[in-house]
């Protein structure tokens, strides 16, 4: 799709990068810095135009041509700056969360003026309660409003699509990821997890309205499938169920693509190479629910992080990430893998920014609304992430 959509025309700036002062923020600032290039219009958005000047300094220092990097005043507690960013970009990357606090405004600003919209919210209840009040307004105005754009989801997603582009056309297909990996968790992260924990019932409610109003793909089945497995089916290890967004993306993305099958099953799971560590999870999570769901306790979780903090530069150079998927239908099975370095900081930050350069200059399939990476991005993102340092590789089969 070339982007010659009337309501993007003349507009001053390509991408704009909202939260660059925070962690995740000014590392994906550095690397736009690296990888937009001369013909990519950028800029900062942000409450505190002192900090941004501060990140533009340092940004100078990498790449000398960001010395004149336009900073924009965008705060979320003034809904006219928040509309008139959105107005003046193609694309908006926000790094500003949890997003169930501070996300809202700016979706919507980002639907009415049909300018797309990137983040890295792992929080189901704020994805589900977006499509309900923005999804058909974002349809209308032509935005592309893809959430989910770090570790979660990309992996998965495209993991997942990448898997089923190595398997029969037209059967029924079945997909399950096994995720492995060292990260530690930013304060942002962690805030966003406490926030998810503490409003479970929230999280339903929100999950079954946006169900009774999203239309089911016509003639064809998509599901999460949660059937345990003990044991992972590639290389040992203990695996247990993963409770997080991922799955939900990834049957998105099989609803709003027919290359599917006409039915299709992904279960998403965690491994670990020893069953006294699935032991620990399947203890540890329950107890972590249970101590966001009381005010006191979950206030003593919000302590042990403080949002804007993360690992050193060292934690991350150690961390790294795999996802494993194990595809079967028609008769073929296939192994696949995606794999890349830091998944909580350096990869999450190329894939977010790589998202927005892609939906700014790429072309892609016509897609508006709601979407997900894979349906609205698909091939086109990862030929960019290959080429930026992300594994997408066949292991076995294909």
């Amino acid at each position: 799709m070339t982007d010659d959509r009337p309501s993007r025309a003349g507009r001053p700036y390509d991408v704009v990068l909202f939260g660059a002062t925070g962690f995740t923020g000014a590392l994906t600032a550095e690397y736009l810095a690296g990888r937009a290039g001369p013909g990519t219009r950028w800029a900062l958005a942000g409450r505190d135009e002192a900090k941004l000047a501060a990140v533009r300094d340092r940004l100078a220092e990498l790449n000398p041509a960001c010395a004149d990097l336009p900073l924009l005043h965008a705060d979320i507690a003034e809904l006219a700056s928040i509309e008139k960013l959105a107005d003046a970009a193609r694309v908006v990357i926000t790094t500003v969360g949890p997003y169930s606090k501070y996300g809202e405004p700016l979706v919507a600003a980002c639907a009415r003026a049909g300018t797309d919209y990137v983040d890295l919210t792992g929080e189901p209840t704020f994805v589900d309660r977006m499509y309900v009040k923005y999804h058909e307004e974002a349809v209308r105005s032509g935005a592309r409003i893809v959430h989910a754009c770090g570790f979660d989801s990309i992996p998965h997603d495209l993991g997942a699509y990448f898997t089923v582009k190595h398997l029969p056309e037209g059967v029924p297909l079945r997909v399950e990821g096994f995720v492995r990996g060292r990260v530690s968790p930013s304060g942002g992260t962690w805030h966003s997890a406490i926030d998810v924990f503490a409003d479970m019932a929230g999280m339903r409610r929100a999950e079954q309205e946006r169900a009774r109003m999203e239309e089911k793909p016509k003639g064809r089945a998509v599901r999460i499938s949660r059937r345990p497995i003990p044991r992972t089916r590639v290389g040992g290890g203990w695996t247990l169920p993963m409770p997080t967004l991922d799955p939900q993306i990834v049957v998105r993305s099989a609803a709003a693509l027919d290359r599917y099958g006409p039915d299709f099953s992904y279960g998403h799971y965690v491994a670990v190479k020893r069953l006294a560590g699935a032991a620990a999870l399947a203890a540890g999570a329950p107890v972590l629910v249970g101590l966001a769901l009381l005010p006191p306790t979950r206030s003593l979780l919000r302590r042990l992080r403080a949002p804007g903090d993360g690992p050193s530069a060292r934690e991350r150079e150690r961390s790294w990430f795999s996802v494993t998927f194990v595809g079967e239908g028609g008769g073929a099975r296939v192994v696949t893998e995606v794999a890349g370095g830091d998944p909580g900081y350096g990869e999450t930050a190329k894939m977010l920014a790589e998202s927005a350069l892609c939906l700014a200059h790429d072309d892609l399939p016509d897609t508006s609304g709601q979407v997900t990476t894979a349906a609205a991005m698909g091939d086109a993102l990862i030929e960019r992430l290959v080429k930026a340092g992300i594994t997408f590789r066949v292991r076995q089969g294909g």
